[in-house]
Parts: C-alpha cells; structure tokens; sequence
C-alpha cells in the first residue's frame, strides 16, 4: 500500500469528540516515549505531521490522522510514565478503556521498545486487549538503536512474554524505515485495501 494522503483532524480530549463516521480505524497504544509519534511520521512519510509532546506523559488526548482519505490512525495517549500524576494515569485509562470499549476499531497495534523487556504495563496492556476480544498487532520499535543479534534475542524474549499472539510481531526504526512495507501492507490486508483503489 503506498501513502498518498495524511492528515491531522483532531485532538479528542472528551468522550462526545471522538470520530465516530463510516471510515474504519487503526488504534495505536504503547507506553510514553515509545515512539508513536515517530512511527506515524515515518509510515507516511512525513517528517511533521505527528508532533511528540515534549515531555513524556504529557499527551492527555486521542489525535485522529487520516489516511488516503481511506482510514484513520488514531494515536492514544502513552502510558506508564512514572512521573505523571495518579490522576493523569487513571484518565490516560479512561480515555483508552472507553474508546476501546465503545468505538471498536478494526484493528490495535501495540507499541513496545525493543531495546527492553516489555513492561508490566505493555503486558497488562495486551492481556487486556486479549480478554476484550482484540488480537493486537505487536510492532517492536527503535530496532535501529540496537544490533541484529540483541533484535532476534528481544524479539524472541518479546514472543514469549506475550504469549499466545496471532500475529508475528513487526520490527520496526522509524529512523531507516525497517519494517515500514511490512507494517503498510499489514494495514492493506487489515483493511482489504487493494493498490487501485487509492
């Protein structure tokens, strides 16, 4: 699938602001700092579009992207980060639970850094996911901070923490683009997207 067209459309801080119209949508969840922001902007191949607030934890809204004027992508707010307060947590959860709840978009991607184990959040996050009916798509970034072997070690130990997945997890850099067609053409077959239709 090639990318012709993004676009922002909105910030949705509250409930009644979220999209709800006839075109499906792609949720992206992943702790803060995991690299969202960076990830959209390389799978549309625009250097600004998506915008990383400047603190971790800091991004308190659902930001709608959409795409091919075809689907949206739709950027949760990051989660686990350890200074925010309680209160902001339990919004971020909120804000996340009821979108995932009610708005049922046709697929989830879960963002986990490579470099690391996943957190107990990522863990609890997609056993969650799990028991709500979703079969998120793992896609493992900043693969270009590290070396080929530790990728297929963390790689390996990522398949194994998250048990039972459906889907081979993704690897991907935002930075050289690894794993951006794989991740494109996941997103066509999601959406039975076929080339001449864009």
């Amino acid at each position: 699938m090639k990318i012709k067209k993004a676009a922002f459309i909105k910030s949705a801080a509250l409930k009644d602001q979220y999209i709800n119209d006839e075109q499906p949508q792609i949720v992206l969840l992943g702790r803060s700092n995991v690299g969202k922001s960076s990830f959209i902007n390389s799978l549309v191949n625009m250097k600004k579009l998506a915008r990383a607030s400047s603190e971790p934890g800091k991004t308190q809204t659902a930001n709608y992207y959409l795409i091919n004027e075809m689907f949206y992508i739709v950027d949760m707010p990051g989660y686990g980060y350890a200074k925010t307060s309680k209160k902001t947590k339990s919004k971020f959860g909120g804000i996340i639970e009821y979108y995932l709840l009610n708005y049922h978009p046709c697929a989830v991607m879960l963002l986990v850094d490579i470099r690391h184990e996943p957190t107990e959040n990522d863990v609890l996050m997609y056993e969650w996911l799990k028991y709500n009916g979703y079969e998120p798509y793992i896609i493992l970034t900043k693969a270009d901070k590290i070396s080929k072997n530790e990728i297929a070690v963390n790689a390996k130990k990522a398949k194994q923490i998250f048990n039972d997945l459906t889907y081979e997890p993704i690897i991907y850099s935002s930075n050289n683009n690894l794993g951006r067609e794989q991740t494109l053409n996941t997103i066509a077959e999601i959406l039975d997207i076929k080339d001449e239709q864009i």
